[in-house]
């Protein structure tokens, strides 16, 4: 396995126990985390700030189901269950693409489709 996909499964890891020193050690300091339809993030600062999302409590348990890499950029198929705030469970399925600068995550894209009754929808 690559130094790239290995630096973007032990990041996964980091928020599956929201570690944020491992989360932060996986990223460049100029990093840039854009979630389409949600928000847009520049720096390690303002990045520690949404690893937990104000709208969901406790760790995520993301799982990686595909990971595709070339020159320096991975993309990784995931699913990931959060609870809400209110208790209900968050389902979704995401696609996201890694940027990587010497072994560490410089820009991050997020595509994610939450599911509402099945796999696949």
């Amino acid at each position: 396995m690559s130094d790239n996909k290995k630096t973007v499964e032990r990041y996964v890891d980091g928020f599956n126990k929201t570690d944020h020193a491992q989360i932060l050690s996986c990223l460049t300091d100029d990093i840039q985390w854009t979630n389409f339809g949600w928000y847009r993030i520049r720096g390690k600062e303002a990045y520690d700030q949404h690893i937990e999302g104000p709208e969901f409590t406790g760790s995520p348990k993301l799982v990686i189901t595909r990971m595709v890499e070339e020159d320096d950029v991975v993309m990784a198929e995931m699913t990931v269950e959060v609870r809400r705030k209110s208790g209900e469970l968050m389902r979704a399925a995401m696609g996201e693409v890694f940027v990587m600068r010497d072994s560490k995550i410089m820009e991050r894209r997020g595509y994610v489709i939450e599911l509402h009754h099945n796999d696949y929808m």
